[in-house]
């Protein structure tokens, strides 16, 4: 998507520890006219994916979720990072390092709204190392359910996560995807 290399471009920042900073847009002050334009391409891109679920992870995944939710008319869950007193019952849940806050997480979903009719499609905000992808993905195989793809907004491709994905069959569709970045050049993939 030309619009989100540009936005990088234009409102991206690139801080110590390869983070991408795009918080005036995507994650913290949210562009809601851009978020629909996002949600637009990725509901076009898995139109007959028989979609029936979208899964992300707390916290900045869920505005896309919602909004990719809402544009192909299906429920959005997300994955606590912490068992919280108001899920109750059974749960599933996967251990997720966090390349941001580099810290671990053990995400749970209630098993009474992830089960084993659900076509998931898994949405989030960064794919860097896939360890949140990888937790999202072994909760839907906890719960049975199919993983029907991967939709992300911007892909760090100079970790390999994403292609080494890719290689075990799964789909991803990334906006923007990143070959090398430094503070003065953001380099794409073509």
């Amino acid at each position: 998507m030309k619009q989100m290399e540009e936005k990088i471009l234009r409102e991206g920042q690139v801080l110590p520890g390869d983070i991408l900073k795009v918080g005036s847009f995507l994650n913290q002050n949210i562009d809601t006219e851009f978020l629909g334009q996002m949600a637009q391409e990725f509901a076009r891109l898995y139109e007959g994916a028989g979609v029936t679920k979208v899964l992300t992870i707390e916290a900045s995944g869920i505005a896309i979720a919602a909004a990719v939710g809402m544009e192909m008319g299906v429920p959005v869950l997300f994955a606590k990072k912490h068992r919280t007193s108001n899920v109750d019952g059974s749960t599933y849940s996967a251990k997720v390092h966090s390349f941001t806050h580099n810290e671990d997480y053990n995400v749970v979903v209630s098993s009474s709204y992830l089960t084993s009719d659900d076509r998931v499609l898994l949405v989030d905000d960064f794919l860097a190392n896939g360890q949140a992808l990888n937790g999202l993905i072994n909760l839907c195989e906890q719960a049975g359910a199919e993983v029907v793809g991967i939709a992300i907004a911007i892909e760090k491709c100079f970790t390999g996560a994403g292609d080494r994905m890719r290689a075990d069959g799964l789909r991803i569709e990334s906006l923007a995807m990143i070959e090398s970045m430094t503070d003065s050049e953001i380099v794409f993939r073509s």
